[in-house]
């Protein structure tokens, strides 16, 4: 997947990954977008053995905490698939101006794509122990709270910051590493 340089050298450990939109633009501003998101991770974590630890959707990028038992391959498919349903819900909405982006700002290696969704790659790092764990979900659910969106995590909806106080979220949570 991609050119990245970052590696995954235990494909069945936690690892944090970051998810950014080509050319950071804002595709998640709209319930439809996020909603996408939100149904892959739940059909990954039924039929790919998907482990989501901590998650947050903003409007450019998400962050994730997450395993399975082959991370390439679970990663692979959640940005095509979603690559592919947002592309067709801005063509169904006749966003041009955000198609017209995608086209642009697409790699020139993609010649068999007229569009490109995501950045390459998506920044592995390895979840060593249970330290790092607890900074990467602080960080993940911190992430709308230092931008300015909300003053408290649990208030952002697309985030798992509500799992771990208590309530309810958007999408299953292994709170167990």
């Amino acid at each position: 997947m991609g050119r990245s340089r970052y590696k995954i050298y235990e494909t069945t450990h936690p690892h944090f990954v970051t998810c950014t939109v080509l050319h950071w633009l804002p595709l998640f501003t709209r319930q439809e977008s996020v909603a996408i998101i939100i149904e892959c991770l739940k059909f990954l974590q039924e039929k790919d053995n998907l482990k989501l630890y901590a998650y947050v959707i903003l409007e450019n990028h998400l962050h994730m905490v997450l395993s399975s038992d082959d991370l390439p391959k679970t990663m692979q498919s959640f940005k095509q698939y979603t690559a592919k349903k947002l592309l067709e819900l801005l063509k169904k909405e006749n966003v041009t101006t955000i198609l017209d982006q995608f086209a642009f700002y697409k790699k020139s290696h993609h010649k068999e794509k007229s569009y490109q969704v995501w950045e390459e790659g998506y920044h592995p790092k390895l979840i060593q122990d249970e330290i790092m764990m607890k900074i990467k979900v602080d960080y993940i659910h911190n992430n709308p709270v230092k931008r300015g969106y909300v003053d408290e995590a649990t208030h952002w909806r697309y985030s798992s910051a509500r799992d771990y106080n208590g309530m309810v979220g958007l999408v299953d949570i292994e709170r167990l590493w």
